[in-house]
């Protein structure tokens, strides 16, 4: 499987590093990058000032304003260009042949569902503790696009490193599971660690869950020893990943037990900072 890879960028601290993660997963996989940068829609006043203004001025203030707005769209389109530049040359020098840039006015949401279609991902960036991210929206919109994402959704962290090993983390639920059959499969995956984690009691049905993914990940050429850890899941799971020196954390974006309101609801944000490492998600 090669196709192509959507990578977000939006020139803020993370764009490098969603640059570097793109050009790893192509290395690996053959994959093409398709660069998105959108810009968001243009911001109206709140309200008509010039009304209280005799007309010959506020005809010449409506025609300043105006001038006004087209300088700023063109200092937006002159900043979106830059950043997909930059981005290009990041993948470039990395190595990657094979790459596109866009520049999409209008909704984020939008322009990601037009882009992934046909691709094997997106990669995004995290929102982390830095207020430029917040205020490029990307951040605060992380959870919707892991909503209404069809494709797998890589979230890089700030910095990259290089991944060796992976965890993936293991509810019981369906799209858990579609993250094992993928990890399986993908030469992403090939010759990486790859271990498995549930977080709960230590039942048979848990045991046999387990060993069900392992047999899957054994298959596509991984030994997948797996763990059974009590505990709330994103304490341990954050707690794990720290402990046994994950580079990339795996999970399902929805299951039927603790980790569906941990992964995509109100928490989400604090489990990806958390872990400090790229989040693989899955739907």
């Amino acid at each position: 499987m090669t196709g192509k890879l959507v990578a977000l960028v939006d020139g803020s601290i993370y764009s490098k590093s969603v640059c570097e993660n793109a050009a790893w997963i192509a290395s690996r996989t053959g994959a093409a990058v398709d660069l998105l940068h959108v810009r968001g829609r243009r911001e109206t006043p709140a309200s008509d000032l010039s009304g209280s203004i005799a007309l010959g001025a506020r005809s010449a203030l409506l025609a300043e304003l105006a001038e006004h707005d087209r300088e700023r769209a063109r200092l937006a389109l002159m900043r979106g260009r830059a950043i997909l530049e930059d981005a290009e040359a990041v993948l470039r020098a990395a190595g990657v042949t094979q790459v596109t840039v866009r520049l999409n006015n209008g909704d984020l949401l939008d322009a990601v569902s037009e882009a992934e279609h046909g691709s094997r991902g997106v990669v995004v960036g995290k929102r982390g503790e830095a207020a430029d991210f917040a205020k490029l929206h990307l951040g605060s919109n992380l959870e919707r696009i892991a909503r209404s994402a069809t494709k797998p959704l890589f979230v890089a962290a700030r910095a990259f490193r290089p991944i060796q090993k992976v965890l993936i983390a293991h509810d019981g639920g369906a799209s858990a599971m579609k993250a094992v059959d993928h990890v399986a499969r993908d030469p992403l995956f090939a010759g990486l660690d790859v271990r498995l984690l549930t977080v709960g009691a230590d039942t048979p049905d848990a045991r046999r869950r387990m060993a069900d993914a392992q047999t899957t990940l054994r298959a596509g050429g991984h030994d997948a020893p797996f763990e059974i850890a009590p505990g709330q899941p994103d304490k341990t799971i954050a707690e794990i990943v720290e402990r046994d020196g994950i580079d990339l954390l795996v999970m399902g974006a929805f299951g039927h037990s603790r980790l569906r309101s941990l992964i995509i609801g109100s928490t989400t944000t604090e489990m990806i900072r958390s872990c400090k490492v790229p989040i693989l998600l899955f739907r």
